[in-house]
């Protein structure tokens, strides 16, 4: 899953890339040949890593890359990993943060993202000294993972994120 902060995806940039992806989606209809589930799987490939390239230029309030804040997010991920969710691989970006989790039972991702949000976006605004400021975008991207070899490469996305966007060299252990 992707969640990150609120102002980091202007509107205008958001409409424009779901623009883009409705114009192929279009012309595959136009020309009779409407895409298939596996084009239309590469299709949402494209998509997410449109939004995600963008994010990882660092648009937006970088709120995240202060360590104190880098820190509490960190800390709220990692409180609970292995009690209500298998916590496999995450990063906290500098506006946005990648986790690679499976909730256990009695819990789902969004139980599980709406604690790890509320929490953390009433102590950072306290830590920035905001008062009614929406910290977190409402909206997040989730995948499911199918297989074994779809959770690799989860794993290995999220880890090197911050080495592919060229914020360090090697990813942290």
């Amino acid at each position: 899953m992707t969640f990150r902060l609120a102002g980091t995806l202007p509107k205008d940039v958001l409409l424009r890339f779901k623009g883009e992806r409705e114009i192929i989606t279009a012309q595959a209809l136009a020309a009779k040949r409407p895409l298939t589930w596996h084009e239309q799987e590469e299709l949402f490939r494209w998509y997410s890593a449109r939004v995600v390239k963008y994010l990882d230029v660092g648009h937006g309030d970088c709120w995240l890359a202060r360590p104190e804040i880098a820190d509490l997010v960190a800390g709220a991920m990692k409180f609970h990993a292995g009690e209500r969710f298998d916590l496999h691989a995450w990063v906290v970006m500098p506006n946005h943060v990648h986790a690679v989790l499976r909730p256990k039972p009695d819990w789902t991702l969004s139980k599980v993202l709406k604690i790890w949000k509320g929490f953390t976006a009433r102590e950072a605004n306290r830590l920035l000294g905001c008062t009614g400021t929406t910290f977190w975008q409402v909206e997040s991207f989730d995948h499911l993972v199918r297989d074994d070899d779809d959770l690799h490469r989860c794993c290995h996305y999220t880890t090197m994120n911050p080495v592919n966007a060229g914020l360090c060299e090697r990813p942290e252990v």
